[in-house]
């Protein structure tokens, strides 16, 4: 991990592996390091949040409590701070069971990391300087650096003050919680780093040399992910870089589209106007055939039409009916139709016959039965020497 921080009022930053010595970021050179390392995103950097400007607690609620607790948190804690709530920030992270860490920062100081980090948008977790500190349970780390001293004394329990402060701040914490088993101490003078101390802890001094690059060594910032860009400072999707980026593909796209829009309203139009001339044609036709009558389908009623007259697969229609009949009368010379009446949706047809008796009447009549005809006499009279029958004759079922 890399580490972004305000060091005497200048930002600067520490890369895996960096030296004693901090990059300062109004160099040219390191912005460009720090920049190459962002957009490889291989290595994660944060930012130390100044550990004078960050309230460390630890806080327990019940499970009603845990439910509401990112809207009523400022609320549990407004005894607790000198601050107006309204003013504050407020980061927390889960620990075991009923227990949460928590940060508090004022919404000013936020404001203005915001700015100092605006050139390095990728910077995603803000940390509090304190809990970079490596801890083990039972422990205290601190780092000296210069005039001012990091102190992490618990989990989610830390500082940062100035030296003259450490005494004072130090027997508060051992007047409340007693004296760890070790205190682990990074700086550069171990006789005058151990010295500061109270003498109770003096011989509880595990001193080491480094900075804040080796602290982080042996620290492990993913136990508690107390992140301070949360809530009304949580990173938000960066939508007008994306625009600026992708804005000339976009305009493309739309202009390719609003083509292909107007390409397939085009053939709409042709292709309806050619359906409309194509259904003027096909009534022009019917009519051609049919003068009177309702076109509702023109296609369906001139096909109902045609298969009326043509007969179907099945031996129905007129034609098919008329040939059977006509074959019947044939053989019988003498015999002859007056008149013809077809009644299409019934498939029936009724024939007016003039015979030489009404044994040739009966004869016909059999003879369209042995065709597979339904032959039935309605009605038959005498007129002169010829006989004039009515008969009604259909497919047979």
């Amino acid at each position: 991990m890399a580490i972004v921080r305000l060091v005497e009022g200048r930002l600067a930053w520490y890369p895996p592996g960096a030296s004693a010595e901090p990059q300062w970021l109004d160099d040219d050179a390191a912005r460009e390091h720090l920049h190459a390392t962002l957009a490889q995103r291989r290595i994660k950097v944060c930012f130390a949040v100044p550990g004078e400007d960050a309230l460390l607690l630890m806080l327990s609620v019940t499970r009603d409590e845990k439910k509401h607790i990112s809207k009523s948190l400022p609320f549990m804690l407004e005894e607790q701070v000198a601050a107006d709530v309204d003013t504050l920030h407020f980061a927390y992270s889960p620990l075991q069971e009923d227990d949460f860490a928590v940060a508090i920062t004022a919404k000013e100081k936020m404001a203005q990391w915001q700015l100092l980090l605006a050139d390095f948008p990728g910077i995603q977790r803000w940390l509090p300087e304190p809990l970079l500190l490596p801890w083990q349970p039972d422990e205290w780390c601190l780092l000296l650096e210069g005039d001012s001293v990091i102190f992490r004394v618990g989990q989610c329990k830390g500082f940062t003050a100035e030296k003259e402060l450490v005494g004072v701040l130090v027997q508060a914490i051992l007047s409340e919680v007693g004296p760890p088993a070790a205190v682990i101490v990074y700086g550069m003078d171990q006789e005058a780093d151990t010295n500061m101390l109270p003498v109770e802890l003096r011989e509880r001094v595990q001193w080491r040399h480094g900075n804040l690059s080796a602290a982080m060594l042996l620290s492990k910032t993913e136990e508690i992910n107390l992140n301070f860009l949360c809530g009304d400072f949580a990173p938000r999707l960066p939508v007008a870089l994306w625009w600026r980026q992708w804005r000339a593909v976009a305009a493309v796209l739309v202009a390719a589209f609003v083509l292909q829009l107007g390409v397939a309203y085009a053939e709409y139009r042709s292709l309806s106007a050619q359906n409309l001339a194509l259904r003027s044609a096909v009534q022009d036709s019917y009519r051609s055939v049919f003068p009177t009558g309702v076109v509702v389908d023109a296609e369906k009623q001139l096909r109902r039409q045609l298969d009326a007259l043509g007969g179907t697969g099945q031996g129905s229609g007129f034609v098919s009916l008329m040939e059977r009949v006509g074959d019947a009368i044939a053989g019988m010379p003498g015999t002859t139709i007056a008149s013809i009446n077809y009644n299409d949706k019934g498939g029936e047809m009724r024939l007016n016959i003039v015979a030489a008796d009404f044994e040739g009447v009966e004869k016909l009549r059999s003879r369209m039965n042995e065709a597979g005809l339904e032959a039935v006499t309605e009605s038959s009279n005498t007129k002169g020497d010829r006989v004039s029958a009515r008969l009604r004759v259909k497919e047979r079922s």
